[in-house]
């Protein structure tokens, strides 16, 4: 082919890019994948996976520096001195907040496939549901049962560890051997059980972390170092150049563009459809076009929906997707930071040994069944229990051979558990183009005006009660409640700004991820998505790629796009 001319183009490598790309090259397309940011090679570019922590500077901890340099920190937690490099610095990439809004950003290839926190949960029949049955928003417009066999594919290619329940509230997957649960976990969990009569449960965490090697894709299992945010050269946890940008490549397909900043999708009005790209090379400051027959977008929410806004002006001064008034619009994170602590007595001759790559799960229990609350919608926990180290002597004022001595011996067990809420779609929590501040390319910044609301402010009461409730009621002491202050953002699950619907005017997308303005450009990273429900979107996001990449091939060897 042309060097400027592909049967596909993929915009982002992150977790839905990647999956883009492998999906449409393992189906016979060539594609061009682009990424704004620098390439990540596997296992060579984790320069800080094997360090210990006295080999930093800082021991791995914030500096005033890294405050500078990328303000959320201020407030949040992602970036410290070993992980930096895999944000983005916010006064190279500025935007505009209206409401506080921590936007934590991975420009590189791989995205933030590389620092993801691994969670994998299936959706249950009632998230695709609730819109429809409360009158919120729009409807989606597909079913569990139309995602859950996408869900099993993604599932066994990625590899997620993980135990089978048999709860309709948390769909059980296709898992490898679970990761097992401490001795103090396996006691509050039995607690749990016994004392709310089987209504609630606590179990490990699935997580996409191999517990079995996977020789195929060149994966190693886990080594429990719990080093993941780092880069895994052992490829035990899924990440984009861990599998799915082997796969791609390995196909002969795929070609691989880093600092290629997408300025605009290119739209044929004749046609009613897209024709390709315009980028901006982020190293030289050149402009180049590339032409496709389809585009998948996945630049993550957020920045899917720039692409949009900034494209087709001519004939949507919104952009392309913006004739229903929905794009942008409707912005939802995850809440969080609320729960409950506790200590454990007993199992002092209890130890744990190496660091795993996951914690416990409590899923949702609110407004389920015959549960009604004064909100609507509910939450999980996640969390783990340890037993405590020498830092827990840190603050106290003791001193001498008692003291020291007293250090070398472990501590209680205790146990943290952190809610993560469903935010509701708001149309007014929004995004919009800010053209009168431009990057450093020239080109205009985001406005981010986003705020939690009273459904969510009352559901963070039960969020802390519960926590505290269960853990009394499984024996646990000590126990108390915390609210460490969420702003939309520090969850990482922004999500919604072009969503799906049944309907054009009302949706910027239909059911197979379409745009309706551009039925060859497809959307299906966290953009796309029409409610929040409460677990961790990115496997919703792997499964709704794989599903849409197999429709758009097909109707592409139809002719209809």
């Amino acid at each position: 082919m042309a060097d400027n001319k592909f049967d596909a183009i993929v915009i982002g490598s992150g977790i839905s890019g990647g999956w883009a790309a492998k999906e449409l090259t393992q189906k016979g397309l060539k594609v061009l994948m682009l990424e704004r940011g620098r390439n990540i090679e596997h296992i060579k570019d984790y320069v800080n996976a094997s360090k210990e922590l006295w080999e930093f500077p800082h021991r791995g901890n914030k500096t005033q520096k890294l405050i500078d340099q990328y303000s959320p920190v201020k407030r949040d937690k992602p970036s410290n001195e070993i992980t930096n490099d895999f944000w983005v610095k916010d006064k190279e990439c500025p935007y505009n907040e209206i409401k506080p809004f921590s936007w934590w950003r991975g420009y590189q290839v791989g995205g933030r496939s590389l620092t993801w926190g691994r969670h994998c949960y299936r959706w249950n029949k009632w998230d695709f549901e609730a819109n429809l049955k409360e009158s919120i928003a729009i409807d989606w417009p597909l079913r569990y049962d139309d995602l859950a066999p996408w869900y099993a594919y993604v599932e066994r290619f990625i590899g997620i560890q993980g135990s089978r329940e048999g709860l309709e509230v948390l769909p059980d997957g296709e898992y490898l051997p679970a990761i097992e649960m401490n001795v103090a976990e396996k006691y509050i969990a039995a607690g749990i059980k016994s004392h709310y009569q089987g209504t609630r449960h606590m179990f490990i965490g699935r997580t996409a972390n191999i517990t079995q090697p996977r020789p195929e894709q060149g994966r190693v299992n886990c080594q429990y170092r719990n080093r993941c945010e780092r880069g895994c050269p052992f490829g035990a946890y899924f990440s984009t150049q861990s599998a799915t940008l082997p796969a791609a490549l390995a196909t002969g397909n795929l070609t691989l563009r880093p600092f290629s900043i997408v300025r605009r999708i290119l739209y044929d009005k004749d046609r009613q459809r897209a024709s390709g790209v315009e980028i901006l090379d982020a190293e030289s400051n050149k402009t180049y076009q590339y032409t496709s027959k389809i585009i998948f977008v996945n630049a993550s929410a957020f920045n899917s929906a720039w692409i949009l806004m900034n494209s087709a002006t001519d004939i949507w001064p919104g952009g392309l997707g913006s004739s229903s008034g929905e794009l942008g619009c409707n912005v939802m994170d995850h809440h969080s930071l609320v729960g409950a602590s506790g200590i454990i007595e007993g199992f002092e001759d209890k130890y744990e040994y190496g660091r795993r790559p996951t914690g416990i799960y409590v899923p949702r229990f609110r407004n389920i069944y015959n549960d009604r609350r004064d909100y609507i919608r509910g939450f999980g926990y996640q969390g783990a229990a340890s037993r405590q180290g020498w830092s827990r002597k840190i603050s106290e004022l003791s001193i001498g051979a008692g003291f020291k001595e007293d250090l070398t011996e472990p501590g209680n067990w205790a146990i943290g558990l952190t809610g993560f809420g469903e935010m509701l779609p708001y149309h007014e929590n929004r995004i919009t183009l800010n053209k009168d501040k431009k990057d450093e390319w020239g080109l205009p910044i985001l406005n981010i005006d986003v705020e939690m609301k009273e459904n969510e402010k009352k559901m963070r009461t039960d969020m802390m009660e519960d926590a505290k409730e269960m853990l009394e009621a499984a024996g646990l002491k000590n126990v108390s409640v915390f609210d460490r202050g969420y702003q939309p953002g520090m969850g990482i699950h922004e999500m919604g700004t072009a969503r799906m619907g049944r309907d054009p005017r009302k949706s910027v997308l239909n059911g197979n991820n379409q745009v309706w303005d551009a039925k060859n450009v497809f959307v299906t990273d966290g953009a796309c998505m029409t409610s929040a429900s409460c677990v961790n979107p990115s496997l919703s996001y792997m499964a709704l790629t794989a599903r849409a990449a197999d429709f758009a091939v097909k109707e592409l060897k139809k002719g209809n796009l």
